[in-house]
C-alpha cells in the first residue's frame, strides 16, 4: 500500500477497495483537523502521520482513525490509534476523547468521503 493524501471527495466505494489491498475491512487514515485533509493508505497512522508532517500539518492536529467502507454509518468511523496518544493536549487514550475534534473528524470525513 501506499499513502495517499486526500484533499478531494473519495468514494466509499475506492475506500473499499484500498482496504481489500490492506488490512481487508479497515483502512487506517490521519485526519488534519485545522487543513481539513486526511492520509490514508499507510501500514500504520504513524506512516500517514509522517506523511501529513512533511507537508506541513502540526502534530496537534493529527487524529488516527480507522475507517470500515463496507459498514453502515455507526459502525463507518473507528477512533482508535497510538497516535491519538497525548498526554500534553489531555488526550491520554488511543480514543480521541475531545468531543469537539471529535466532531471536527466527523464533519471533514462527510465532507471527504462520498457514499455513493
Amino acid at each position: 500500500m501506499f499513502i495517499k493524501i486526500i484533499k478531494e471527495p473519495i468514494k466509499k466505494s475506492k475506500l473499499s477497495e484500498l482496504a481489500k489491498e490492506g488490512f481487508g475491512d479497515l483502512i487506517k487514515a490521519v485526519v488534519d483537523v485545522e487543513l481539513e485533509i486526511m492520509a490514508i493508505g499507510g501500514e500504520l497512522h504513524s506512516d500517514e502521520e509522517a506523511q501529513l508532517l512533511e507537508k506541513g500539518s502540526e502534530q496537534k492536529n493529527l487524529w488516527g482513525i480507522n475507517l470500515y467502507p463496507d459498514r453502515a454509518d455507526e459502525e463507518f468511523l473507528e477512533f482508535d490509534s497510538m497516535i491519538n496518544l497525548k498526554p500534553s493536549q489531555n488526550n491520554r487514550s488511543r480514543d480521541v476523547e475531545d468531543p469537539n475534534a471529535r466532531l471536527k473528524i466527523k464533519k471533514i470525513i462527510n465532507r471527504l468521503v462520498k457514499h455513493s
